[in-house]
């Protein structure tokens, strides 16, 4: 359970870095493609916290080297392909149907804790499960 607390808490602090990466961009940028863009610098700061999070506190992660931390960073993002198409593809739905910012990013928080669920899962049982993968 105290595992289950901390991870949404981890996945919350990403969640708001991502959304605030997003809102940021906006403010900053809107030209051609500013909805995508944004998106897509959330998704890449998100990515590299929660796993900078997640190595550390969730599966106490050592790598070997940079190179070894690497190739676990590389799977890790691999794994989260598809939640981020379901990440995506929520926060666009909401964009779509009720085109408001709020609601573009209600759809976010949504489709981020689900890909969250879904990543903690798939991270288990394979990035992080491999005694190779423990600096061991």
């Amino acid at each position: 359970m105290r595992l289950a607390l901390i991870y949404a808490l981890l996945a919350a602090l990403a969640t708001l870095a991502n959304i605030a990466t997003q809102d940021v961009f906006l403010r900053v940028y809107q030209g051609a493609h500013a909805i995508a863009l944004s998106i897509l610098a959330g998704t890449l700061l998100g990515l590299v916290l929660k796993y900078a999070l997640d190595k550390r506190f969730i599966f106490a992660f050592q790598a070997k080297d940079l190179a070894h931390d690497s190739r676990v960073f590389l799977l890790y993002a691999a794994m989260g392909g598809f939640t981020t198409l379901l990440f995506w593809g929520t926060e666009l739905l909401f964009h779509a149907l009720f085109a408001t910012r709020e609601m573009r990013y209600l759809g976010a928080v949504i489709g981020l804790a689900a890909g969250y669920w879904l990543k903690f899962i798939l991270d288990r049982r394979f990035v992080f499960r491999l005694s190779e993968n423990h600096g061991t």
